[in-house]
């Protein structure tokens, strides 16, 4: 996890498109120039990046559903609850499931866990714009590899 970088997920552990879902995990890192002022001598992870973090899950689902032909971007978070505090080496847990997706847009709800212990969850809605009009494609694809993305998705089709 790279905070400052807006790099919210280190690996997808499994993904089913068919089924709706993805798991993912990520190490918050033990410094952070966000730990600076949130808070000094108290670091905590804000609770703007744990939802952050749960959008890009979400995201990624979103991105293989459309079989990496259209881009997600967070619209709305809904009934977002901040359940515990996250602190510096925490290694999170994150789930995401699709509830809805039509007419370009998807609604998923997401959570994270720290040692089985739900520490936040919320609904998300997220606008899906065709990559063809978006020059973000090859970084987005790239990202997606470098954290197993397609990988998750192969194993997943291995096992049906």
């Amino acid at each position: 996890m790279l905070l400052e970088y807006f790099q919210m997920i280190d690996r997808v552990e499994a993904a089913s498109v068919e089924a709706g879902t993805l798991s993912a995990r990520s190490l918050v890192p033990m410094q952070s120039p966000v730990f600076e002022g949130h808070f000094p001598g108290y670091p905590l992870v804000p609770g703007v990046l744990l939802i952050e973090t749960m959008a890009q899950a979400s995201g990624l689902l979103v991105l293989a559903k459309s079989g990496f032909a259209a881009m997600p971007f967070l619209m709305s978070v809904d009934g977002a609850k901040l359940r515990s505090f996250v602190e510096p080496g925490a290694d999170l847990t994150i789930e995401a499931t699709l509830e809805h997706d039509g007419s370009g847009y998807a609604v998923t709800k997401a959570r994270i866990e720290v040692g089985g212990r739900k520490v936040a969850d919320a609904q998300l809605k997220l606008k899906t714009v065709p990559f063809d009009q978006l020059p973000l494609g090859p970084a987005v694809l790239a990202r997606a590899e470098e954290i197993g993305l397609q990988a998750a998705l192969a194993a997943s089709h291995q096992g049906e």
